[in-house]
């Protein structure tokens, strides 16, 4: 008994032995913390969201120590701002939104990404604030309207400030004021976390950091850093979401199918303007759109079209190139600055189209309704003289070629001017006589 009860104490050490051994072992290989490092340098949009909350999806899935946001942003559209701080504020990974690389800036929705991140941190020579909302136009918005909007703004960014143990105070002038400060003075009024030069240096210097309200104790020291950059699929829908493109986009789409309906047969302008025309419709599904702009854009298309089919000398085509410029620059005004149409885009584009669809297209339905010029529709209501004799059948010479013809009325003597009523099916002439007569012509010779 006491020789199996020193077996049992002799594998238990060894046992412990093995497992503390093994421990070492897993923290010197594979312990080491990870973070995802994410960078934005882009506007807040519906397709950065989703790059954006992907993104802090994976890091859950995965269980990485923390996601970094490398953030550098002008702004963008409200609803995309509150996704994603919804994914912050949700994630049980901390979420880091540093302002990085120096000269970067975290402007206008910025702010409220950087307020809702458990760990705000700033590189030197970088600023934030200024998230005042304005109209589209950059102008203010109506004095009832902006009140309602930039007290929500308000209230919400403070809330988040200071849930997170930050300067609220600060972050509710930046959307009353516009208040905008550097990095330096955001560490000093606590508005952010952490001043740090790099990515490295920011892992160690909040090592040990407790978030708020979450109460996260930060593991970054010595981090493993998996970057993450937008994919070729998302720079490409990115790029669609810009509303000037959106309108070109439109533009081609209508002017393409209209010249298809126009000419059938020529295929190009109808495949151009019709994949031109999906890739603005998905631009106008993805952001929030006016109904106001949108019907004006239809209506100035009508105009345009209208224009090739009835004789207002340039009134129509006008009327289209004002409705155009209107409707687009009131296409986007709920998305606020970052997606205005610019005036001298709207402005180039409903030149051109008033020009291409005004004129172009114009002549292009003058030329359908003028006479053919070749063949035998061209034949009908020429003029020839008859060389032998109609009686009822007989040769007349039209457009420098002698053909067979008939006359209802016969007999028709030569050099009688005819006028040919029909082509038939064998190629003779159903003719009839004028009433002016032409002297005959030489044999051989030509009228």
């Amino acid at each position: 008994m006491p020789f199996l009860r020193f077996l049992s104490v002799a594998a238990l050490l060894t046992g412990t032995a093995l497992a503390l051994a093994g421990a070492a072992l897993s923290q010197e290989d594979g312990g080491r913390p990870r973070v995802l490092a994410v960078e934005f340098a882009n506007d807040v949009n519906p397709v950065t969201q989703d790059y954006l909350t992907d993104a802090i999806d994976r890091a859950n899935d995965e269980e990485f120590d923390a996601v970094v946001i490398l953030m550098d942003t002008p702004g963008g559209l409200d609803s995309s701002m509150r996704e994603i701080i919804q994914a912050e504020l949700d994630s049980e990974v901390p979420v880091v939104v540093y302002v990085y690389p120096p000269g970067s800036r975290a402007a206008s929705a910025g702010v409220f990404l950087t307020m809702a991140a458990d760990v705000a941190a700033m590189a030197p020579q970088t600023n934030i604030g200024s998230s005042t909302p304005i109209a589209t136009s950059g102008e203010e918005i109506p004095e009832d309207l902006r009140r309602k909007v930039v007290n929500d703004a308000a209230v919400f960014v403070r809330e988040l400030a200071e849930e997170h143990g930050r300067n609220g105070e600060w972050a509710e002038s930046a959307v009353r004021v516009a208040s905008n400060i550097g990095a330096r003075e955001a560490l000093e009024e606590n508005v952010v976390d952490f001043v740090s030069p790099d990515l490295e240096t920011l892992l160690e210097d909040m090592h040990g950091f407790e978030t708020k309200p979450k109460g996260i104790v930060m593991n970054t020291a010595g981090a493993e850093i998996v970057n993450v950059e937008m994919g070729l699929w998302k720079q490409i829908l990115d790029l669609l979401v810009d509303p000037n493109l959106i309108v070109l986009l439109m533009s081609i789409g209508i002017l393409g199918i209209t010249i298809e309906i126009l000419n059938p047969g020529l295929i190009f302008p109808g495949t151009v303007g019709a994949i031109s025309l999906i890739m603005g419709l998905f631009g106008l599904q993805v952001l929030p759109i006016s109904w106001a702009g949108l019907l004006l854009l239809l209506l100035s298309f009508v105009f345009f079209a209208a224009e090739a089919f009835v004789a207002s000398h340039g009134a129509l085509a006008l009327a289209g190139a004002v409705s155009f410029v209107f409707g687009s620059l009131l296409l986007f005004d709920p998305a606020g600055e970052a997606y205005a149409v610019s005036l001298w885009v709207s402005l180039a584009i409903a030149g051109t189209l008033a020009l291409v669809l005004g004129v172009a297209l114009g002549k292009a339905v003058q030329l359908r309704r003028t006479k053919p010029q070749t063949g035998q529709d061209e034949m009908l209501g020429a003029v020839g003289i008859v060389r032998h004799a109609l009686d009822p059948d007989g040769y007349v010479f039209v457009h420098g070629e002698l053909w067979r013809a008939r006359v209802d009325n016969g007999p028709v003597e030569p050099g009688t001017r005819v006028q040919v009523d029909v082509v038939r099916d064998d190629l003779v002439l159903e003719v009839s006589p004028v009433e002016t007569p032409v002297p005959a012509a030489p044999a051989g010779g030509t009228a």
